[in-house]
């Protein structure tokens, strides 16, 4: 112990030309690997003992992806059994759906883009299809405990996003809808960011959504107030039906449809005309201040006055709320980082062979990315928070027929 602290003294004292961060996670990462083999074998290194249990093998090369950059391991390997060390575990959930996919891929005959290269590169290799099973069976187990737990408490805020993967479907390869819900809520008193659910559909048809919004009410989502998402009618009815929720057009989506359909040559003086309504501190103000602009543009631009009168409650429902909570919920920005990690990490499959197996891999993420907002701060106050439920002046729409 004492030989290992004046290592790391050594280290710290080094000049920061060494890149001294990277250098002392290969130092911590050799010495907990050490400790760990040695653990695992019952002896010292180098050591003689009739208590050993397994002979060290030498190493095997792999690369760590940090936030220092990427670090090239040299991992012991044992006589029987394997070994992984345990700071490598806790980001594994994904690339293990990652390696199932792939390695599903190839048990079904399936080709996906470089599937042999990305084989070799993630070290997985000469699977065999029993050892797939396994594997697919312990990311299952895990990603459907998450994706059907009981929820608790009351959830204000659920926001819904579709992003579109490619799968095989009886021969065929079809676009397969993934949405991705997740909510905001002082569930638990912390007042922090949950995914709630993933579901894969055909369309996103008023039966899907209203089958996706009851799986979440019959696992317990009460409370919801507010559904925001892009423009989707049929979501609109499905979250009037089962939740009696106020929809929210994301505006940012909202805004790149409007600007669409202005000439490119006053795009830029339309858009500063459209950002007026949303810079008001009020409702009634941002409403008339619509009906201005609206009047306004539709002189020379019909179609975009007409998307103006058709859109307005659905763009400025989120004002209803507490003004704390505006620059989250006018928007399905929240979810544009989850959609863009689904994407990367999609991308290296290319065609899914099932939607099992897109089930498997965006569930494996959105697991470990609730992981991290578990950990991360407050995403709204809980006083806040607290207004949203109680207050009686923010109230529910009708219920539809």
């Amino acid at each position: 112990m004492t030989d290992d602290r004046m290592a790391l003294l050594e280290l710290v004292e080094k000049q920061a030309d060494g890149d001294l961060v990277r250098e002392m996670l290969v130092f911590a990462a050799e010495r907990i690997m050490e400790a760990e083999v040695e653990a695992r074998t019952g002896v010292a290194k180098g050591a003689r003992s009739p208590l050993r249990e397994v002979h060290r093998n030498g190493y095997r090369e792999r690369d760590w992806d940090t936030r220092a950059g990427r670090i090239s391991l040299e991992i012991p390997k044992l006589r029987k059994g394997s070994y992984l060390p345990s700071f490598l575990e806790p980001r594994c959930t994904a690339e293990k759906a990652l390696v199932a996919v792939i390695q599903e891929a190839y048990v079904q005959g399936i080709s996906t883009r470089s599937v042999d290269n990305l084989v070799k590169a993630m070290g997985a290799g000469g699977m065999s299809k029993s050892q797939v099973s396994r594997l697919c069976a312990e990311i299952d187990d895990r990603v459907n405990a998450f994706l059907d737990r009981p929820l608790e408490g009351n959830w204000p805020y659920l926001w819904l996003d579709a992003t579109y993967l490619k799968v095989r479907d009886g021969g065929r390869i079809v676009s397969r809808a993934v949405i991705v819900a997740f909510a905001g809520s002082p569930v638990n008193e912390d007042g922090k960011r949950e995914v709630l659910g993933v579901a894969t559909g055909l369309s996103e048809a008023e039966t899907f959504w209203i089958g996706f919004l009851r799986s979440l009410a019959d696992r317990g989502l009460r409370g919801v107030k507010l559904v925001i998402s892009d423009d989707h009618k049929r979501l609109r009815a499905a979250a009037r039906r089962v939740f009696n929720a106020t929809h929210q057009r994301c505006r940012v989506h909202w805004m790149r449809n409007a600007l669409a359909h202005a000439p490119a040559k006053q795009r830029t003086a339309v858009a500063a005309m459209l950002k007026t309504i949303f810079a008001q501190d009020n409702k009634a103000d941002a409403e008339a201040q619509w009906d201005v602009v609206a009047d306004a543009l539709r002189e020379k631009q019909a179609t975009l006055g007409a998307l103006m009168d058709a859109s307005r409650d659905d763009v400025l429902a989120y004002m209803d709320f507490p003004r704390e909570h505006w620059p989250q919920i006018a928007s399905t920005n929240p979810l544009e980082r989850v959609n863009r990690e689904i994407k990367r990490r999609s991308d290296v499959i290319g065609i899914f062979p099932n939607d099992e197996a897109i089930v498997r891999l965006v569930g494996a993420l959105m697991l470990e990315t609730n992981d991290e907002w578990t950990v991360a701060r407050r995403y709204m106050s809980l006083g806040s928070l607290a207004r949203v439920i109680d207050n009686p002046d923010i109230r529910l729409p009708a219920v539809a027929s």
